[in-house]
């Protein structure tokens, strides 16, 4: 897990050392192990490295194989690295380090294109061809690992972090009126390729982008969810699905190990962490590493669940760290939550990955942890009323939308608003493609393959890797998603949600964690926002520079001010700090607003 970043520049110019060093330097905390640039005439890569796979100097990147004119910046891991190498070493390759970065590399000049396809893991890199004089981005098929670019006719920059980019300055920071829409309509989503700035683009998910040498690009989708179901899947048995994703889940786990440094578990107590150290028990592992946290209560709110991974960090006896936040140092940390965030997320998550990852990193640099779970095994309290549904879009958009386009204009400023409904298109033109045709495999398609990319994957991500801590969320892993994919939708929707994951996981962990009420990460002092967080918000939204920049109608933010624990999303998040932590990122990230 590293950061990565580059300039190819279409003139033929030299790449811009300074901008490189800078952008690399804004990722320090991604790779505080080494770092490393590369400049070949108008082409140079930079890298943080993050040490995880081959602790030796000798995977240290930028990558260069002089033999096949090849350089590559890698940020991830690939689990069947070794499988991979093993292969192409009857192939005629021969390898100078331990580590998965030359692999990619080696299998690049094998394969192709097509070698995306052969990897197993979580992926962004960037790889020049000297021959060929081509610049390839790649990103794994859920976009856990980011990469944003910027291009201009004269260059194209990457970087893993946003921020990264306007360190390499000549950015245009003016405000995407559709991104911007798209934030306050679907709970902070954007969608690739925008962001809320109109100068920084992110490379969608399972997408391979090749810039010819003279500028011209090209895109190539190399991975597709399908839902649709064989004949064989429709006549299966529940019991014979339930083992089926046993075996894949316990696949997806043990994938997730390989590493030269230990790995812990982040253990909420909900189900899906805990399902994972089961899994890890059961396959030998002792004296796991687990981790939780919790916070202070709030409106009678309580803060932890603490109750829950207690349970199972006894009953696993694994070595469990229970990190308890006052609501004095989460106040006291939320600018550098805010820091860290390569784009405004909205999510009380947030702080609460961040902080924990501060606590994890100290004894550990790797670590599994549930994300995605509740978007793959339909896990959220909108999937069930979709079910059998003829207006699949609206009624996605009435539990999901934090507010239709109609009240959003009660709430924008006129100039800032997008020209039509732009995020319910979006929604409709991705219910309506190929490929799921149950409204709940819609919902669910597009949750995880779009919502799930640009706000839990994200937040996991940006929070960790702000303290040099790499997080692997096996219930991405793409052949368990395929399976689960497969499985008709009422499997997922039993139970409450997640039914066909908790028959499994009754194999595995105590029946407590899984008949329990379904569990957030419990931040309520940023619920109802009240006493010196108030102040900090209003602070944050009547200073100058958001006057000046003039986002939010007066009237609007003067509501919320007055009483904030009135203006609740249906996704139960505060209006108030939605448009609070915009601002705050704005101000944080945009010089001079």
């Amino acid at each position: 897990m590293c950061g990565i970043c580059g300039e190819f520049n279409i003139k033929k110019h030299p790449a811009n050392a300074g901008a490189l060093e800078r952008m690399a330097d804004a990722m320090a905390p991604r790779g505080p192990d080494g770092s490393g640039v590369i400049i070949r005439d108008h082409v140079g890569f930079a890298h943080r490295r993050l040490k995880i796979i081959d602790l030796s100097d000798a995977s240290a990147q930028p990558f260069v194989d002089t033999a096949l004119g090849l350089t590559i910046a890698f940020n991830g891991c690939i689990y069947n690295y070794q499988q991979l190498r093993e292969e192409l070493t009857g192939l005629g390759h021969s390898f100078a380090s331990s580590g998965d970065t030359e692999v990619i590399l080696k299998a690049w000049s094998q394969w192709g294109e097509d070698a995306v396809s052969k990897l197993h893991g979580m992926f962004a890199f960037a790889l020049y061809n000297r021959e060929k004089g081509t610049l390839t981005l790649v990103r794994d098929r859920f976009g856990i690992k980011p990469l944003y670019y910027s291009q201009s006719d004269e260059r194209i920059r990457f970087a893993s972090s946003l921020p990264a980019l306007l360190a390499g300055g000549d950015i245009d920071t003016s405000i995407d009126r559709v991104a911007l829409q798209h934030y306050m309509s679907w709970h902070s989503v954007v969608p690739a390729p925008r962001t809320i700035l109109n100068g920084v683009r992110k490379l969608p998910a399972a997408t391979i982008r090749t810039i010819e040498a003279d500028g011209s690009v090209s895109d190539k989708i190399y991975w597709r969810p399908d839902f649709s179901r064989s004949k064989t899947d429709e006549e299966r048995s529940d019991g014979e699905w339930q083992d089926m994703l046993l075996d894949a889940l316990r696949t997806a786990v043990k994938r997730r190990m390989v590493a030269d440094v230990p790995v812990g578990v982040l253990l909420s107590g909900g189900v899906d962490s805990s399902l994972i150290v089961g899994l890890l028990a059961e396959a030998g592992q002792e004296q796991l590493a687990t981790y939780s946290i919790g916070f202070e209560a709030a409106h009678g709110e309580k803060g932890d669940e603490f109750k829950y991974s207690d349970l199972i960090a006894e009953h696993y006896k694994t070595d469990h760290h229970r990190i308890f936040i006052s609501s004095d140092e989460m106040r006291e940390n939320l600018p550098k939550a805010i820091q860290a965030m390569s784009e405004p997320m909205v999510s009380y998550d947030n702080i609460g990955f961040f902080l924990l990852s501060r606590e994890v990193s100290k004894t550990i640099k790797v670590v599994q942890s549930g994300q995605g779970a509740d978007e793959v095994f339909g896990g959220y309290h909108w999937y069930p009323p979709l079910a059998g549904s003829n207006k699949a879009v609206a009624d996605y958009a009435n539990v999901f939308f934090d507010r239709s386009n109609a009240v959003l204009a009660e709430h924008l400023s006129p100039e800032y608003m997008a020209d039509k409904d732009e995020t319910l298109a979006f929604v409709e033109t991705h219910f309506a493609a190929a490929g799921a045709d149950d409204p709940v495999d819609k919902a669910l398609r597009i949750d995880t393959n779009i919502m799930l990319v640009d706000d839990p994957v994200k937040r996991v991500d940006n929070m960790t890797m702000a303290w040099g801590l790499e997080a692997r969320v096996p219930f991405l892993d793409h052949e368990l998603v395929e399976l689960a994919n497969r499985m008709p939708s009422k499997l997922k929707l039993a139970q409450g949600g997640k039914g066909i994951l908790k028959e499994v996981a009754r194999r595995i962990v105590p029946s407590e964690v899984i008949d329990r009420p379904k569990g957030y990460f419990p931040v309520p002092a940023l619920k109802y926002i009240e006493g010196p967080y108030l102040e900090m918000v209003r602070d944050s939204l009547s200073s100058q520079q958001a006057r000046e920049r003039g986002l939010f109608q007066q009237s609007y933010l003067d509501k919320l001010f007055a009483a904030p624990a009135d203006h609740i999303t249906p996704l139960r998040g505060s209006e108030l700090w939605q448009v609070a932590l915009l601002e705050m990122w704005l101000q944080t990230h945009v010089t001079g607003g």
